[in-house]
């Protein structure tokens, strides 16, 4: 399989063009990237010179190279977006751009060329918080803040296109993933290096906000399967059921980093924040996925890889 990969110099786009080279000797993947502060060529570290792998720095926006590079492949996977809610809140011009007007570009031009598969990677924000119980696929949008609104936008867009156009559309929606090559503005890394260099960790609130915490690797799995075996016009969750407080979260960070908890800092609340995100998970698991790492294991992991 020919695929091109949008987002792929920065977190989980790295880690699944990683994925997919490693175990798919076969496939061929052309990795897109605008190279924006959240990419590196770093996180493509011994691959970029792989005859099967295919690096092109550019941007989903850009409608004469998308158009170019989509008449090659047999798949797209979506990853390129702007992600960070604090910097959507500052500002969400580049969001709409971006994750909307982005996406639209990649749509159009995987409609008139044919491609085989669309997958949208999409976000458990989409759905809003919930405090009890879980999110199925069937359950209605309700973003609330400009990141999860502008994802909801490209999702209900390429959802259009697969209803307008019978394009092979798929979107997963995933819980909070980490691990290697995340940036560092976000929380576990961004905790992982505090608390090591002895800085406070600012937790906002109260620290009780849950969410569902993903090993990266587990999630590419997903994304993998779902390419691969998914139903056109479907939407998969992709959650691990590790649900923590992010207070939780900071507490085990510093405890494997060997930390002091007088480095816990709470700090005034986001404007807007969910209080919890669950996910039902029974459509993904049909497919024969499950999560291999407990958050444990992967937190082991990830603080081995920041603190190397």
């Amino acid at each position: 399989m020919q695929i091109l990969v949008t987002g792929g110099a920065g977190f989980i786009g790295s880690n699944f063009v990683h994925y997919v080279l490693n175990e798919h000797e076969d496939d061929e993947v052309i990795t897109l990237d605008a190279m924006t502060y959240a990419g590196s060529k770093d996180n493509l570290d011994g691959i970029l010179d792989d005859p099967r792998h295919e690096f092109v720095e550019g941007d989903i926006r850009d409608r004469d190279l998308v158009t170019d590079l989509v008449s090659d492949v047999d798949a797209i996977v979506n990853f390129a977006a702007e992600t960070h809610v604090d910097r959507s809140i500052e500002g969400a011009k580049p969001f709409v751009t971006t994750n909307v007007q982005g996406t639209q570009n990649l749509l159009d031009a995987a409609n008139e060329a044919n491609i085989k598969r669309f997958l949208q990677i999409s976000t458990d924000e989409v759905y809003g918080q919930i405090l009890d119980g879980k999110f199925s696929e069937n359950d209605p949008l309700n973003p609330r803040n400009p990141y999860s609104a502008t994802k909801a936008g490209a999702d209900l867009l390429a959802q259009s296109f697969q209803t307008t156009h019978d394009l092979p559309v798929l979107i997963t929606r995933t819980c909070n993933n980490f691990g290697p090559r995340q940036h560092p503005e976000k929380l576990i890394p961004k905790f992982i290096q505090n608390a090591a260099a002895g800085e406070n960790l600012p937790v906002y609130g109260d620290g009780s906000n849950v969410r569902e915490w993903i090993y990266v690797e587990d999630n590419c799995r997903a994304l993998d399967v779902v390419l691969r075996k998914g139903n056109v016009g479907e939407i998969y969750n992709i959650g691990s059921h590790a649900e923590k407080t992010n207070l939780e979260v900071t507490e085990a960070i510093l405890d494997a980093v060997g930390a002091d908890d007088d480095l816990i800092e709470f700090v005034e609340d986001r404007a807007g924040h969910d209080q919890r995100y669950a996910l039902e998970t029974e459509k993904i698991e049909a497919l024969g996925w499950e999560p291999e790492y407990t958050f444990e294991e992967g937190l082991e992991r990830t603080v081995g890889y920041y603190l190397d």
